[in-house]
């Protein structure tokens, strides 16, 4: 297969972008506005190329925290550092063009992936989400279409919430498919659920396809797998720890088992990064025993089922499931985690936590190694939470490229 050049914009911490290059795809550039994001990118650019080139313990000791992340920045060749730009799509596109055509010299663009900010199209969380009139956000898939006519790429990836293909009574997707066929795409859109994809988690998406019109494809075929998999396969081997634990690195407690083995989740090295939680004051853990509690009868605890004295909201008829213990059925990964974690309590009792960023990005499928920055160089717990409650699950994404790869590689 000849090299597939891809352009990552809105790539956030990079979990789409992850799965393209598990195929085989080049990043030429990832374009992403959040500066710790784009530190979060730089450091799995750094893994990759001292990974190929037979480096990985410069890896390893900046996981350890034996180096800083400087002294990792300076193993990896600048230009492919500068293949992240830390930028804000459509306030400064001429500037990213420049800085793309700089990486890309005389090579041509195939694919161009990313999913811009979807809050205006959401309706999913503790509530519906209210928003201004004429929200900039709706229209951003004009932004992306402004790098498809730059780089007329033959084929490109749209991911969004499904609130995309309904919202204003579906009139921004019937805007979006014009649009694109304007400019000389075709497209479909499909939902889909990771779940069936591999991933330990009820989390859908809508992933658009299009591509030139002259070639006349077709939306490609995403095989479905028929083994579905649970959340003690994704915990299991992790340790005990308790709330506000900071330790840079823990050991495994047990044997890497099939799972993570396939999926590429515990990837060779011998202990696990991130395995970080927050601090919970004693009525937070009063009311994660008493939803574990629930649980183990069978029941998900409710907000008016909560004695008053325990109670941190008087409203007893909306937000019903404020606290809610992550069961063995998959646990859809929200956002929200970033602000707090009583969406996401860890269901061991004698824990009695909510649960560590690396359990997070395990829910959505990252690496071990895979390391969530914050700006500053510290222990990036809700940044790290933020990028993870709004990434695209790699074993997904990589799903997503394998047909991709085969469409362009079969036409």
């Amino acid at each position: 297969m000849s090299t597939i050049r891809y352009i990552d914009l809105f790539a956030g911490a990079g979990g789409l972008s992850e799965g393209f290059h598990r195929q085989g795809f080049k990043p030429v550039a990832h374009v992403e506005f959040d500066k710790a994001a784009c530190f979060t990118l730089k450091t799995r650019v750094a893994y990759h190329y001292l990974s190929e080139s037979g480096q990985e313990d410069i890896y390893h000791s900046y996981l350890k925290g034996d180096i800083d992340r400087k002294e990792l920045y300076k193993a990896v060749p600048e230009n492919l550092l500068n293949t992240v730009i830390n930028a804000e799509i459509g306030k400064d596109n001429p500037g990213v063009f420049n800085k793309i055509d700089n990486v890309l010299g005389e090579n041509t663009v195939d694919l161009i992936i990313g999913g811009p900010p979807c809050q205006a199209y959401s309706v999913v969380g503790r509530a519906p989400l209210k928003h201004k009139k004429n929200d900039e956000r709706t229209r951003l898939y004009i932004q992306y279409g402004r790098y498809l006519r730059k780089y007329r790429p033959k084929v490109f990836v749209f991911e969004n919430v499904p609130g995309i293909l309904t919202a204003a009574e579906g009139s921004y997707y019937r805007n979006l498919k014009a649009y694109y066929r304007r400019i000389g795409y075709e497209l479909d859109a499909k939902l889909l659920n990771a779940y069936d994809y591999g991933v330990v988690q009820n989390r859908q998406r809508v992933i658009i396809i299009g591509w030139k019109k002259e070639l006349d494809w077709s939306y490609p075929d995403i095989p479905i797998e028929k083994q579905k998999y649970y959340r003690d396969i994704i915990f299991s081997d992790l340790p005990s720890v308790s709330p506000g634990e900071t330790g840079r690195t823990h050991e495994y407690t047990s044997e890497l088992n099939g799972y993570l083995k396939r999926k590429g989740i515990r990837n060779g090295i011998g202990f696990v990064a991130q395995h970080i939680t927050r601090p919970h004051n004693d009525n937070d853990l009063a009311i994660y025993k008493l939803a574990i509690e629930e649980l183990e009868k069978g029941e998900r605890i409710k907000n008016n089922r909560i004695p008053e004295t325990m109670r941190t909201q008087n409203n007893v008829t909306d937000f019903l499931d404020r606290f809610k213990v992550v069961d063995k059925e998959p646990h859809t990964m929200i956002a929200h985690i970033a602000k707090d974690g009583h969406h996401f309590i860890h269901p061991d009792k004698e824990q009695l936590r909510s649960i560590s960023v690396r359990e997070a990005a395990r829910i959505q499928s990252f690496p071990d190694d895979y390391y969530f920055e914050g700006v500053k160089e510290d222990q990036p717990r809700t940044a790290a939470f933020r990028q993870i409650g709004n990434a695209v699950p790699p074993v997904m994404a990589e799903k997503i490229a394998l047909s991709i790869k085969n469409l362009l590689n079969d036409r």
